[in-house]
């Protein structure tokens, strides 16, 4: 089954602390929880690594784990997070770690895509896949 679910999310909690300040880029660690409405419904936890350089150009990765029903299917999955921008240009990856998929959500393969309205609300685009 192929779905294509959208929604918004709320960044409820924001933990962050540097780990290496240098020259050139700061390297900082952050926790954060969220929680997801619309064809995802539930709360996730994420484990982020980031670095802010020059010009307002940054990069991240991170593993968040989602516990929520998408399209009404409920369980749990872990997505792999990887983006990169600069002051004019932005780009990132979230996928579906493989086999990480429990519950009605087990065999989940999937990527997702992030959306900051002017407002500073966030938006998302998940296209999946089910067995």
């Amino acid at each position: 089954m192929i779905m294509h679910a959208t929604g918004t999310f709320d960044v409820d909690t924001w933990q962050d602390e540097p780990y290496d300040e240098a020259e050139g880029a700061n390297l900082r660690r952050a926790r954060l929880t969220k929680t997801f409405h619309g064809d995802v419904e539930g709360r996730s936890t994420v484990e982020m690594l980031m670095a802010q350089a020059q010009e307002e150009s940054a990069a991240y990765v991170a593993f968040e784990r989602l516990d929520v029903r998408v399209v009404g299917r409920a369980g749990t999955f872990v997505l792999q997070h990887c983006a990169s921008g600069t002051r004019d240009e932005r780009s990132a990856t979230l996928t579906v770690v493989p086999d990480s998929g429990t519950g009605e959500l087990q065999g989940l393969r999937g990527t997702m895509r992030i959306a900051i309205g002017p407002d500073g609300g966030h938006g998302f685009e998940f296209d999946c896949e089910l067995d």
